[in-house]
Order: C-alpha cells, then sequence, then structure tokens
C-alpha cells in the first residue's frame, strides 16, 4: 500500500509540474502581446479576451486543480480528467482540456460518483453521457506545491474506499475569519442544489454546518457558467442578514473567480431603490424588546407588527386600498384653462381609464397631465391678439399648477403615512379596508411615522407601493436572488422580491431551527413555497453537517430534541473530538469573570484561531467584555454595529453570532436565569451550540435548562482539563 501511495504521488506531482510549465508558457506569450487600448470595437473585444484569460491563468498558476477522475466513455479510450476551479485548455485547439472547469457536465461525476463498477452518467447538452469510473482522486495543491494525495475510489486496488477520509482532513483545518470555498469537497446532495434548473425557486432546508451559504454561492457561479449568454453577474444580488455577515462571505466569490454579484442587506437594497433620506430605525430596540425583556421574550401571535406587516394579507390590503384610489385619482370637475376655453372631464377620464390603463398609476398621472398640457397649448394657438395670449398663458399656468396639486400624490412614504393616520391630509384610503391592522399595530406605526422613522418591517410595503405607483424598469430586474438566513424574512419580502427577479430565480436558505427572530419570519417553509406555482418550487433537505465535531453535533441535536421538539436533526460527518463540557462558574461574580477568563485563555493558548464567548445579551457582552478586555486586550466586542468580523477572540451576543463559525465555543451564563425552557430559548442554545467547528464549553451558575441535561457518556461537566 505504501509503494502504491509513493507511486501515485511520483505521478501526480510529475503531472503537477508539467501543468505549471504549460501555465506558465501561456501565461508569458498572453503577457508579451502589448494591452490594447485604442477604439477600434473588435480590438477592445478582443483584447477583453486576452485579460480575461491573462487572470485566469494567474489564478490557476498557483493551484491549477484539485482532484482527478478517470473516466471512459462509452466504448472510447480512458481518460484522466484534472478538475479545478478555473478550466484551462491545452495550446492546441481541440485537445482534451488540460484542467476542466468544475462546472462543466462532465465534472459532475465527480461530485455525483461515490463508487462501485456499475456505469456512471452525467448530462451534457447533448444528452446523458455514460461511461465507467476507474479512479477518484482528491489533490491538495498549495502555492504549486502537492501537499497530499488520496484516492477516495480505485476501481485497481482491494483497498476500501475512504470517501469521508479527504473531507475529514479539510474540515478539521481551523478557522480564519473568512468563509472559504468548498468546491473540493462538494458532496452529491450539495452538488444536486448547484446545478439545479436556473428558473425555481429553490428552497434549502439545512441544518447548522450543512453548508447553505456556501452552496448558494457555488451556484450563482454555476449559474453564471452554464447559463453565460442568459444571465451576468451584475444582474445577480445576495440577501445576507447583516454587513458583518457579508464580510464573512466576501472571498468566496473571488476565490472561483466570480466578480461583480450584489451583495446586500434587504434594507440597504430597499432604502437605496426607494430613494428615501431618512435613516432607518436603529435595529438594536427591536433586538432589546424581544431578546432581553425581563422575564422572557413577549408573545408572538401573527398580529405583532413583524408578523402582520411581513404578511400576504397586508400585501393584499395595501393593493385592495391602492385599487381603490383609483376610481378617485381624477379630480370632479371639468378643466378650464381662462374662461371659454373647457376641457370636459368626461375626456379626461377617457385618457386616464382607457388610453393610458396599461401604466401605473404615477406614470398614468404624469401622462394624463401631459396631455392636458398639450391640449393647453393647441388652444393657446387659437388666441385672437397677443395680449390674449399673454393674458392666457398666465391663467393656464396657474391653473394647470392648481389642477394637477387636486390629484392625490403617487409617493409611497406619504400613501403609507396616510394609510397608517399619521398625517391630515386625506389620503382616499376606505376605512373598512383598513379595519383589518391590528390596533396595537396602527398605534406603533402611527407614532413612528410621525416621528419619520421608518422600521425595516416597513420596507416590504413601501416597495410594493412604489411598484404598484411606478412598476418597475428594466434595469432594476435581476437573474437571481440569493436569500440567506431566510428563516428571518417575511413572505410579503419574498413576494415583493420575486416581482424583481426573472423566472422566479431564487435560492432561499435557511434553518428553522434557527429560527430565533420568529417575530417576524416564517414558521415554516411552505410560508415560503405557497408563493410559487408548484412547478416553479422546488424544496430540498440538507441534513449532514460538516461544520461541527461528532460530539458537538449530537449534543445540539439532543437540544433540538428535548428543548425545541424538532426533527430536523443534522448527522454529523464522522470527524471526533473533545468531549462538550459543561462547567459551574467558580463562587461569586468575580468567579464567573474569572472561569469566563480562564476558559477563553485555555481554548486560545491551543492551536484554535478563531475563540468566542456567547452571552445571553448585548448588556452581558458589553459588560463581560469591560471586565475581561483588561487581561485580553486583543479580545473583540461584536456589537452589531461593525461591518467587518475580525476573526481571533470575541464576545457577542447569542443572537448575533448566526451565521458566524468559530473554532471554539464558549455558552456563558447557560443557566435558568438567562435561558428558559422554552422552545425559543432552547433554539437560541441551539444557535449557539452550533457556531463551534472543534471545542464547545457550556458554563453557567445554577441549574441548567432541561434540554441541557444530555445523557451523552463523554459530557465533562466539572474541572478545566
Amino acid at each position: 500500500m505504501e509503494t502504491d501511495f509513493q507511486s501515485a504521488y511520483q505521478e501526480e506531482e510529475s503531472r503537477l509540474n508539467a501543468t505549471i510549465a504549460e501555465i506558465d508558457r501561456q501565461l508569458e506569450r498572453l503577457r508579451g502581446i502589448p494591452v490594447y487600448t485604442g477604439h477600434d470595437f473588435t480590438e477592445q473585444v478582443l483584447e477583453a479576451g486576452r485579460e480575461e484569460k491573462r487572470q485566469a491563468l494567474a489564478k490557476s498558476l498557483q493551484e491549477p486543480y484539485f482532484g482527478r477522475l478517470d473516466f471512459q466513455e462509452g466504448s472510447g479510450e480512458r481518460k484522466p480528467l484534472y478538475i479545478g476551479k478555473i478550466g484551462v485548455d491545452q495550446a492546441e485547439v481541440g485537445d482534451q482540456p488540460m484542467v476542466i472547469d468544475w462546472r462543466a457536465p462532465v465534472a459532475s461525476l465527480f461530485y455525483s460518483f461515490t463508487g462501485g463498477e456499475e456505469t456512471a452518467s452525467y448530462e451534457a447538452p447533448e444528452g446523458i453521457i455514460e461511461g465507467l469510473v476507474y479512479l477518484k482522486r482528491n489533490v491538495v495543491i498549495r502555492k504549486q506545491i502537492l501537499e497530499r494525495v488520496a484516492d477516495t475510489y480505485n476501481s485497481e486496488s482491494d483497498q476500501p474506499a475512504v470517501s469521508d477520509e479527504f473531507l475529514v482532513y479539510r474540515l478539521g483545518e481551523n478557522k480564519d475569519n473568512r468563509l472559504r470555498d468548498i468546491v473540493s469537497t462538494i458532496q452529491a446532495e450539495q452538488d444536486r442544489i448547484i446545478r439545479a434548473a436556473r428558473n425555481t425557486a429553490l428552497i434549502i432546508q439545512g441544518v447548522a454546518g450543512s453548508g447553505k451559504t456556501t452552496v448558494a454561492l457555488h451556484r450563482l457561479a454555476f449559474l453564471l457558467y452554464q447559463y453565460k449568454d442568459q444571465v451576468s453577474a451584475d444582474k445577480m444580488i445576495i440577501f445576507a442578514p447583516n454587513h458583518m455577515f457579508l464580510d464573512y462571505i466576501s472571498d468566496v466569490l473571488p476565490e472561483l473567480g466570480v466578480g461583480d454579484i450584489q451583495q446586500s442587506t434587504f434594507a440597504d437594497w430597499a432604502l437605496q431603490l426607494l430613494g428615501l433620506d431618512l435613516p432607518l430605525a436603529d435595529n438594536e430596540e427591536t433586538l432589546r424588546y424581544w431578546f432581553e425583556t425581563p422575564g422572557g421574550m413577549p408573545e408572538i401571535t401573527d398580529n405583532v407588527p413583524g408578523r402582520f406587516k411581513g404578511s400576504i394579507v397586508f400585501m393584499q390590503m395595501i393593493r385592495d386600498c391602492l385599487s381603490s384610489m383609483e376610481s378617485s385619482s381624477v379630480p370632479p370637475g371639468d378643466f378650464m384653462p381662462w374662461e371659454g376655453a373647457t376641457l370636459a372631464r368626461e375626456t379626461i377620464l377617457h385618457w386616464f381609464n382607457e388610453e393610458y390603463k396599461p401604466y401605473p398609476l404615477a406614470k398614468r398621472k404624469e401622462r394624463v397631465m401631459a396631455r392636458i398640457h398639450r391640449w393647453i397649448e393647441m388652444e393657446l394657438k387659437k388666441s385672437p391678439s397677443a395680449a390674449a395670449l399673454k393674458d392666457r398663458k398666465k391663467k393656464a399656468a396657474q391653473r394647470e399648477k392648481s389642477y394637477a396639486n387636486k390629484w392625490p400624490k403617487y409617493e409611497p412614504l406619504l400613501l403609507y403615512k396616510q394609510m397608517f393616520k399619521a398625517v391630515k391630509t386625506a389620503g382616499g384610503w376606505p376605512e373598512e379596508a383598513l379595519s383589518g391592522i391590528p390596533a396595537a399595530v396602527l398605534k406603533s406605526t402611527q407614532s413612528d411615522l410621525k416621528k419619520d422613522i421608518i422600521r425595516e418591517e416597513d420596507l416590504p410595503a413601501l416597495l410594493y407601493m412604489h411598484y404598484l405607483l411606478n412598476d418597475i424598469t428594466g434595469g432594476q430586474r435581476f437573474d437571481h436572488i440569493v436569500i440567506d438566513e431566510a428563516q428571518d424574512f417575511s413572505p410579503f419580502q419574498v413576494a415583493v422580491l420575486d416581482l424583481f427577479v426573472r423566472g422566479h430565480s431564487f435560492t432561499i436558505l435557511g434553518d428553522l431551527s434557527q429560527g430565533i427572530h420568529a417575530y417576524r419570519g416564517v414558521h415554516s417553509w411552505e410560508e415560503m413555497s405557497s408563493l410559487f406555482a408548484p412547478e416553479s418550487t422546488a424544496y430540498f433537505a440538507l441534513t449532514r453537517s460538516y461544520r461541527s465535531t461528532m460530539e458537538i453535533i449530537e449534543f445540539a441535536n439532543g437540544i433540538l430534541e428535548n428543548g425545541v421538539k424538532s426533527d430536523l436533526l443534522a448527522v454529523p460527518v464522522f470527524r471526533s473530538g473533545n468531549p462538550v463540557r459543561i462547567l459551574p462558574y467558580q463562587t461569586g461574580e468575580a468567579g464567573r469573570v474569572r472561569s469566563l477568563q480562564e476558559g477563553l485563555q485555555q481554548l486560545a493558548g491551543g492551536d484554535y484561531r478563531t475563540v468566542a464567548i456567547l452571552t445571553r445579551t448585548l448588556a452581558d457582552a458589553a459588560w463581560l467584555h469591560e471586565q475581561l478586555a483588561p487581561g485580553i486586550p486583543d479580545l473583540h466586542l461584536i456589537d452589531g454595529g461593525k461591518k467587518a468580523y475580525e476573526g481571533g477572540l470575541s464576545v457577542l451576543p447569542v443572537y448575533l453570532s448566526k451565521g458566524l463559525e468559530f473554532d471554539a465555543v464558549i455558552v456563558a451564563d447557560a443557566d435558568l436565569a438567562h435561558y428558559g425552557d422554552q422552545a425559543w430559548d432552547a433554539k437560541l442554545m441551539y444557535v449557539g451550540c452550533t457556531r463551534a467547528l472543534h471545542e464547545l464549553w457550556i458554563m453557567h451558575e445554577d441549574a441548567v435548562p432541561q434540554y441541557l441535561n444530555n445523557p451523552q457518556e463523554d459530557i465533562v461537566t466539572s474541572g478545566w482539563k
């Protein structure tokens, strides 16, 4: 076996050296061609192609490929196919590519084939291609050095397949402050999602650590490759929960050779599109209300502001109200620019209700007023004298302006304020239509709007009003939308976004078990899937967790089973680590701080790059940071205001940790004084525990919630070593 390994290593090292030499030759040749800076369009296109090739080759030069698949198509010859992040052609046109792009149809075999002598197949543009796989090999290349060779299948070997060995090796690497691509370790179930058809709303339920975010990012790269003539990167967008999360995922797409994809929070995008100068209300107040109210989380019903304003019921209410305004839009009475000239209201109504019917309300008003202006100009030409013309012009200008002011002002924010009776201007909203607004929502929103306070939960309604009043320009439509942490989005948000995307092309991903923002998010995926026709949506469940050790995943599953009463459990990859520790604090307040300090220092003293203390509230995190910072000066406080995740040592409230990963985690204050026995508390605890890749410590003062009384035999409940 050792001899076989040495032979494989030498073979791959020789192949790597030859590949690097060829890439280097091609790169030097392209760099030797002078860069064209002239104005000839054909030459500009050729130069753009050369520059794209230069960048691709330069990127490939350091790590040309990560996998090899020996495949025999039909009765043809067996060929070694090398798979990389970026395809590299041979110098001679027509030869088999030197490196095949991981997104190419044949490369899907590298991910879908899991062993066996049966015929393997993949879908190509010309149809289903069948053949035999003889070898599947993973290789690790760093800075042109071959570091590792691992066969996950070899038909000529009598050794058992070790399909998870390479995966476990990569998962065991420590985290830094950025999410990494998984192109070398994509699993079959992930690959099916990545390569799914474009015009589909994919809903992905994935357990913590199942690679949901990374899969969605790889799907964007695949769509750009597969549909390069139909989609463009600048017409794709990723909606993430906050700026820190956007910073955390920022390296993945460039690593895959993809740029120009928009990345934003929903709030930032909405405010820019609406052109609102008003600042959005600080979300800290909302978080404090739901997460830090003494006595536990307030009751969540469909009538709390976030749930109601995010509902399709509210969306329908707005549509009905704007429809009712249509009939009362044209002011009463005929229009008389001066005595003796009359434009009948019936004529204006005909223009508004018939000729310009296809246009949205605001544009219909614009076109009618423009038509009236043209009518005035025609009538002015009939003036009997210059003096009469001058007098009529003056009167017409005044009366035209006065008439325009009698029309409703089709401005989303003004209409929204009228809807909630926050301005005295008559809004024409029918009382019976608005009677469905819960009294508490009406009161709180009215109070906010009178003070020009806009909350994130108001944005779907304002966007929808903007759409109904103005429609959407071609430049505002996306080719594909990714929604991360989608369990925290409302149905109204997704329904509005569907108006801004072609062909219902979505990747909607989240985890209901991490639905800690249930006061505004969905409680079941049916709330999302019901927005689309059955043929336009698909559901995938990712149950395999690649983030944490078996010990951590099994512990977290116990929280779901006992606290959340959920069956959305994770299946761990076989990667064992240290036991989960449930440790009491040392005595007193000073003992609590000392325990956390010693725990943090012990974990940080090892090989871990990222270690976090997760507290129950932001106030707890700020106080603890103040206590620990003198002795640990490189400890970062994450309070939701930062736009970048700096890695290293951090302290933050558990509700801000969602989406992040750390080598080791200490969940502080895991006792009944901070976490109740309710399902929502258990979800918070589950989120905190599943942030840890390699080591998890649970620290507490008094009795712990019942869902932490896990019967795992290897849980450590005392001592530090």
